[in-house]
């Protein structure tokens, strides 16, 4: 039987190896040949439509891990001339901040995290979940969760804040429709299939190749568009694949054959190596966290943004998911529970991350964490059901407004069992963004098509 690994006709692995040459040393060259012929033909078509929607959301249109560490021959001329030339890095420094988008996949349960402080509808719906005699103490009579006590210092310096109800009438209930509305700033036809956070690139300008980074291994839907996107585990996985040893001759091949031909590729080609041997450079030595700061779970993917921060790679937007929040049962909200353990795991990556940061760099730094929909308000066998009205959390270098942010009209009106949308969750993006890099309406206005921005006041 064949061995399938890609769709090309002939491979090195394929059993009729005899009808290509007298002997098997011929019969495996050829086969490769023949490969490598029809993968380069289909590669290069692949780059010609480029133009359409769905290959855009596949590739990214940027130098995305996918592409950029391909280490193929056959790809290099098309990683180059089309991923490199979207790029246009330039290794000046950029001001203006970072946003980091956390999503929890899975549906977080808000009221979990958040809740006001003895609601009798709490009370009665849910009186196995609700939030214990430990939970810190929030604005305009809610509680928040001891499983963030690692964030207590920021709560207490006006960093740390909630958007609760938050939502769109366009997420349904499907983890997958809903992450997908959540990810491109709406539905795919309204935006093309592109992200709001590459939207919002356009509107930053250029940067280094850095700019746009989502942790993780493959590129986020909200980071898929027309700006270059990397796409990395942590820094040093950005690099070709194949033997270590080649490594270095690969990148001195590329240089060298996109060197002095007197064409705008060749600025492309040597930034986006730029960014190759930065990667490399901050990689050469185990990097050391601030004094004191210990990162582990969720807080790994915060430690590879901290090292690309301090390092000067003048990060932009950046996305980190984190999944798990799917609570069907056993959801846990007590301490040492399900939930409040994955909880605490976030709150204690979030804190590594702007302590190893220092007051410095984390006053140009804001992470919103959110997720595709909240639960339903009534417990269900110690879990619950997909719901509406989740929570927006954000952690801010820049003074908040205070610890409970937008509009809360309380639960005695329940829409359909779910926490009714007080705060449209696109309303809440646009304002986060727009807080952070200064943003114009209209720039605004771009990463949401058809959303009319009505804005959530947020910061101080």
């Amino acid at each position: 039987m064949e061995k399938t690994v890609h769709s090309y006709p002939l491979h090195p692995d394929c059993p009729d190896l005899r009808r290509l040459a007298p002997n098997r040393t011929e019969a495996v060259l050829r086969a490769e040949y023949a490969a490598v012929t029809a993968e380069n033909a289909a590669v290069r078509g692949d780059f010609l439509d480029l133009s359409e929607v769905e290959e855009a959301q596949q590739d990214g249109r940027g130098v995305t891990r996918r592409t950029f560490v391909a280490g193929a021959a056959a790809t290099v001329t098309a990683l180059a001339t089309t991923q490199f030339v979207s790029t246009q890095a330039s290794f000046a420094a950029t001001p203006g901040g970072t946003l980091i988008h956390v999503f929890l996949y899975g549906g977080l349960d808000g009221l979990s995290l958040i809740a006001p402080e003895n609601d009798p509808v709490l009370s009665k719906a849910r009186p196995d979940l609700l939030l214990g005699n430990d939970s810190i103490a929030l604005d305009r009579g809610f509680k928040l969760t001891s499983a963030f006590a690692p964030l207590q210092r920021f709560l207490d310096a006006g960093q740390l804040g909630f958007v609760p109800a938050a939502s769109d009438p366009r997420v349904s209930r499907s983890h997958f429709q809903a992450a997908d509305a959540c990810n491109l700033g709406g539905l795919p036809n309204e935006t093309g299939g592109r992200g709001w956070l590459d939207t919002l690139v356009d509107a930053l300008g250029p940067g280094t190749a850095f700019r746009s980074v989502g942790v993780g291994s493959t590129l986020p839907r909200s980071l898929v568009g027309n700006n270059g996107a990397l796409s990395l585990n942590n820094v040093g996985s950005l690099g070709f694949n194949g033997d270590g040893k080649y490594k270095d001759a690969t990148a001195k091949a590329i240089q060298g054959l996109f060197t002095g031909i007197n064409h705008p590729v060749e600025e492309s080609v040597i930034a986006g190596l730029g960014a190759l041997k930065t990667a490399q450079q901050l990689a050469a030595k185990p990097y050391q966290p601030a004094a004191g700061v210990e990162y582990s779970g969720i807080g790994n993917s915060f430690r590879t943004l901290a090292q690309l921060i301090k390092g000067g790679a003048n990060v932009r937007v950046a996305t980190i998911g984190m999944g798990g929040y799917d609570t069907h049962e056993n959801q846990g909200t007590a301490k040492g529970g399900q939930l409040h353990n994955r909880l605490n795991e976030l709150a204690s990556g979030m804190a590594a991350f702007f302590n190893d940061l220092g007051p410095t760099l984390a006053a140009d730094v804001t992470v919103m964490v959110s997720s595709e929909f909240g639960r339903r308000v009534a417990s269900n066998n110690n879990g619950t059901d997909h719901g509406h009205g989740g929570v927006v959390t954000l952690l801010s270098g820049k003074k908040l407004a205070g610890s409970l942010l937008g509009t809360w009209n309380g639960l005695e009106k329940l829409d359909s069992g779910d926490v009714p949308e007080y705060n449209n969750m696109f309303n809440v993006y646009g304002s986060v963004a727009k807080g952070r890099f200064d943003l114009t309406d209209a720039e605004v206005k771009k990463m949401f098509p058809r959303q009319t921005i009505t804005p959530v006041k947020l910061y101080a």
